[in-house]
């Protein structure tokens, strides 16, 4: 297995450099630069074309595209992450200011969603017909269906604005900066964003834990007198785990990318949100910075995703 991690992680070398320079390739051809941004546009129509490139040039926006993504791509193989050219703050202050945010949102959603679904999609299957079953069903397809910000919007009209039981965004207050003061900001960001993922986890539990319910080694278990609680959570639940980690691989970028939707509603300082303004703005380094992260993420997901579900499943051998 260590052999598989290894070639695993040095395939993560030419991904990286492929999609980084795809998405470096995007904002080129993108409308716009940064300088377009920054300066406001009744003063832009009026500015002197030789300041506008004098300041193309002070960010190094006149030289070549392949020019440019070598100089970001050899500094950031020697640890040097650039600047944001909008705020001049370094993305690495960046990265570490709001990526802890992101990581606390997303990964109480996504532990929060985990336990509940396989919870929930397991008592479905194992009441396969029953009002319970149906009625879980019917919750799933709604969690499903209804998009992320009409949850998000809803929460905020009811447990803001009306009962105002809850602060309506943010992480904090100035000068409150332990997690039990963070944890009234974190509440509806965190189960909302965990409504989705849960729906999706307790579809997939259920139906993975049907089928397997219906596998030969459930009835032989069963033959053999033991009990039914253990041939249903040993046996079938342990096997039915598999495709629901799959799933829940699928949702550790999360932890990195973070739910742009989310935080905008809820105007929470993540790396999501961060995401979103430097694409408005072309910031080039940070965008790139954030999509390297991103791409570091799904690869790690699927190494972690094939790992777990060989230790699991007996049947997966690693490396075959």
């Amino acid at each position: 297995m260590l052999s598989y991690i290894l070639r695993r992680v040095l395939l993560l070398i030419p991904m990286a450099l492929v999609i980084s320079f795809l998405v470096y390739l995007g904002l080129e051809i993108t409308p716009g630069d940064p300088v377009s941004y920054m300066i406001p546009p009744d003063m832009y129509g009026s500015m002197d074309p030789e300041r506008l490139q004098a300041l193309r040039e002070s960010l190094g926006l006149g030289q070549p595209f392949i020019v440019r993504y070598g100089i970001w791509l050899w500094g950031v193989l020697h640890g040097n992450f650039g600047y944001s050219m909008s705020g001049g703050v370094p993305i690495s202050t960046i990265v570490a200011d709001r990526l802890p945010a992101t990581i606390e949102l997303s990964g109480i959603a996504l532990v929060l969603s985990t336990i509940v679904g396989c919870v929930l999609g397991t008592i479905s299957a194992l009441r396969r017909g029953s009002g319970t079953d149906n009625s879980l069903t019917v919750v799933g397809m709604l969690g499903v269906s209804i998009p992320e910000f009409f949850f998000g919007l809803v929460a905020i009209l009811i447990f803001a604005l009306n009962l105002q039981w809850l602060p309506v965004g943010g992480r904090t207050l100035p000068g409150y900066v332990t997690f039990w003061d963070r944890l009234p900001h974190l509440v509806m960001p965190a189960l909302v964003l965990s409504v989705t993922m849960t729906a999706g986890v307790m579809r997939y539990a259920r139906s993975s834990m049907l089928d397997s319910l219906n596998k030969e080694f459930i009835r032989t278990a069963r033959s053999k007198g033991l009990p039914e609680w253990r041939v249903n959570l040993l046996h079938g639940f342990r096997v039915a785990l598999t495709p629901v980690i799959v799933l829940i691989g699928f949702r550790l970028p999360v932890l990195i990318g973070g739910s742009v939707v989310i935080e905008q509603v809820f105007q929470w300082p993540g790396i999501g949100n961060e995401f979103v303004a430097a694409v408005r703005s072309q910031d080039y380094p940070l965008v790139m910075m954030i999509a390297l992260l991103s791409v570091v993420a799904v690869s790690l997901k699927n190494l972690i995703v094939d790992v777990l579900t060989a230790l699991i499943d007996p049947r997966v051998r690693l490396g075959r």
